[in-house]
């Protein structure tokens, strides 16, 4: 495990944002490291398994809300808005994470082997759950961490790594609300398609017909079901993709408030304004200008620590 640590801090030294996320060279891989806690965090995630290796973090996603600490594994079931904020960290002891996308195609291929378990037809599915991490799982996450300083490995090596990985969490005490998400006809499964089609066409005006249809829904309970699985309704699902892809766009691009509003779909920036600062709690200029400073900030930090280790 102290190796693990290890690994992620220094990664994330050279890699990371301002936020402490590192997105990494391997597929679907991805870590985070958190010194200094800077407020809440907005994303939409993919399903996914995060390793908490130490710190702790709450996150919110629908209507459940939960702390993760150090040694335990978080799913995440679903293509969901999420709002996390680390509570526990410390230049000392700083908040460390492996975050890992599922895979839906090979999900259900190895639910489809093991076999002898039927889905929970029901979109009141958890989404958010935690377990102990088992050796098992970690030795994968491990093992993907690895594959960083053998790039030309990965495409050989790591289809076997999440092979084995999506095996595990369908072993365990999660595995029937895992088999829901994978099952193209359980409610979770049908929802995914119409989520499919607001996470690629966000920036466009998407008929509610269209997205009731690609789930196989009538309309009153694809509303129902969406609102069940998400907490939000189609079109605020959509405004929450638009107004975090603009505030990506102004902090990891520079683009300008009203470029970055017309960019992901706005016709008006005074009501792009509004939304912003509804969901940051803050208009989208000072944020930016405050995001820009502690980027500033994480920077010197990075070259002051790197010197350090090389002299």
């Amino acid at each position: 495990m102290n190796a693990l640590k290890q690994a992620v801090r220094t990664y994330a030294r050279c890699h990371a944002n301002r936020d402490g996320l590192a997105v990494t060279t391997v597929p679907g891989l991805r870590t985070m490291c958190v010194e200094d806690p800077a407020g809440d965090l907005h994303s939409v995630y993919r399903p996914l398994v995060c390793f908490v290796l130490q710190g702790a973090k709450r996150m919110i996603v629908g209507s459940e809300e939960r702390v993760f600490y150090g040694g335990q594994s978080v799913i995440v079931a679903a293509d969901m808005p999420v709002v996390g904020r680390i509570v526990e960290a410390s230049s000392g002891a700083p908040y460390l994470a492996i975050a890992v996308e599922l895979e839906m195609a090979l999900l259900r291929e190895v639910a489809a082997q093991i076999g002898d378990t039927c889905s929970l037809r029901s979109s009141g599915m958890q989404t958010l759950f935690a377990e102990d991490t088992e050796g098992a799982m970690l030795d994968c996450a491990s093992r993907l961490m690895h594959l960083l300083d053998r790039p030309d490995a990965v495409p050989i090596l790591r289809p076997g790594i999440m092979r084995e990985l999506h095996y595990w969490l369908l072993s365990g005490p999660h595995g029937p609300a895992l088999r829901t998400l994978a099952d193209p006809d359980s409610y979770a499964g049908r929802l995914a398609a119409a989520i499919a089609i607001l996470r690629t066409e966000y920036r466009s005006r998407v008929p509610v017909e269209r997205l009731a249809a690609a789930a196989a829904m009538s309309l009153t309970a694809f509303h129902k079901h969406f609102k069940m699985m998400t907490s939000l309704t189609p079109g605020q699902y959509q405004k929450r993709l638009r107004l975090i892809e603009a505030r990506r766009l102004m902090l990891d691009q520079g683009f300008s408030a009203s470029n970055a509003a017309f960019e992901v779909g706005y016709e008006s920036v005074s009501q792009f304004t509004r939304e912003y600062g509804r969901l940051f709690n803050m208009p989208p200029k000072q944020d930016a200008l405050r995001a820009r400073a502690i980027s500033s900030i994480f920077k010197h930090s990075q070259a002051d620590a790197l010197g350090a280790e090389l002299h």
